[in-house]
């Protein structure tokens, strides 16, 4: 088990690097736009509106495994500028770089890139409508981030992270398919409680939500039990009760038991999923024990899984490690293994991984190939695990970036990996 006590104190952000490469931006848009000086541009938007944004083209280049992706914007007389942030495809040393263009004399902002047909992510839209700073300047970057805009040729979205408006999404026709989240009317389904737990570990109550799937009972054999962190998003706002459902219905999952803690707000998810004991406790000691007393969950730990996201991510591992007794499995998605970001403990729980000898749990471990901050210290723990002989653990990098649009469905591929059918 990991004993070694967690660094104390570490800056609340992820390390400092610079983008490897350069985002995949093309020069010329893949789809036809009005020809510069054109008065009226209503038929084109009318286009647009009933094919969606973003548009999709062949690659100009030439490839069948990639598209021409472009992001519009129909601008208005004071529009200065328009910027377009795809989930970590940009660098934010170099915010001009995500800039659209404007057609000259029409209302048409365009900007393209060129993309694997397998792609998936959310995105934002800032316009500069003017006033304020003059364009360029730091200042101007940090008023811009502040203009948010919806894309109102999009209706695809996704909940927002911590509330406000939905965000878009984009995903081209390869992208992995997230049709288990969507509701079936002919699918039974679970019953979903919220409720309140006290904690002594953390300090007053938190809201968890339960799943208890379709005809199982307090008297049921007990069930094998999934522990996702960040549960005030995940139930909520995301409906992890539907996949569960679906994934159940068709066999993929037997029934399974869900336990979901909230988070609270971002400073409470620093604070408590950076490698925290006394998290590790909350779950071992009280949440657990309080689930157990209203949902027949087993105690086995190989039909236990502990999920989580990013800081959760990183929490998941160092719970399931530091209480294997407890969790034998951790779904890791995008998990923030460079904490701390810098100094003689960065990348800690790595670090243990190594010095420690082969625990008796099982990683499933994804990240995004757009995670350019998270990568290297993902790749490099995906080393360690291999030689600490983690024979079992499973690593694999998805086509997009630090998104929800992509966890929900890593997270249906991880729990049918992990507690499948076979």
């Amino acid at each position: 088990m990991i004993t070694s006590v967690p660094p104390q104190g570490a800056p609340n952000h992820p390390p400092r690097l610079p983008r490897p490469d350069e985002v995949p931006r093309l020069a010329t848009p893949g789809r036809h736009l009005p020809a510069p000086g054109t008065g009226n541009t209503d038929a084109f938007w009318a286009g647009v509106r009933r094919a969606g944004t973003p548009l999709v083209a062949p690659d100009p280049l030439g490839s069948a495994g990639h598209r021409a992706v472009t992001f519009l914007w129909r601008g208005g007389p004071e529009t200065r500028a328009v910027q377009v942030l795809p989930n970590k495809l940009g660098d934010p040393r170099a915010p001009e770089g995500n800039l659209m263009e404007r057609v000259p004399g029409t209302d048409v902002w365009h900007w393209t890139l060129r993309l694997r047909h397998d792609w998936r992510g959310t995105y934002d839209l800032f316009a500069d409508e003017g006033g304020g700073p003059e364009p360029g300047t730091a200042e101007y970057w940090r008023r811009l981030r502040g203009q948010h805009r919806t894309d109102p040729f999009n209706s695809r979205t996704l909940p927002r992270r911590w509330g406000g408006d939905p965000v878009p999404y984009a995903e081209l026709e390869a992208a992995p398919s997230a049709a288990d989240w969507k509701p079936r009317p002919d699918t039974a389904e679970g019953t979903v409680t919220e409720e309140k737990v006290a904690s002594a570990h953390l300090g007053g109550e938190r809201r968890v939500w339960t799943y208890l799937p379709p005809g199982a009972g307090p008297a049921s054999a007990p069930l094998p039990v999934l522990v996702l962190l960040d549960g005030e998003h995940w139930q909520p706002r995301l409906g992890l009760c539907h996949l569960l459902d679906n994934l159940i219905a068709d066999g993929r999952l037997p029934p399974v038991a869900a336990v979901l803690p909230e988070s609270v707000d971002a400073a409470t998810r620093w604070a408590e999923l950076t490698c925290r004991p006394e998290f590790t406790a909350f779950l071992t000691e009280e949440l657990l024990p309080w689930a157990a007393g209203r949902l027949p969950l087993t105690d086995d730990p190989a039909r236990t899984v502990l999920a989580g996201q990013s800081l959760g991510g990183l929490t998941a591992a160092y719970a399931a490690l530091s209480a294997p007794h407890r969790f034998g499995n951790a779904l890791v998605q995008s998990g923030s293994f460079w904490w701390p970001a810098a100094g003689p403990e960065a990348e800690w729980l790595t670090g243990r991984i190594a010095e420690g000898s082969r625990l008796p749990v099982r990683l499933r471990l994804s990240f995004g190939t757009q995670e350019w901050v998270a990568l290297p210290a993902a790749r490099r723990l995906r080393d360690t695990l291999a030689a600490a002989g983690y024979d079992d653990a499973s690593y694999r990098e998805f086509n997009g970036g630090h998104d929800y649009l992509c966890w929900r469905t890593e997270l249906a591929d991880g729990l049918v990996e992990l507690l499948g059918r076979g």
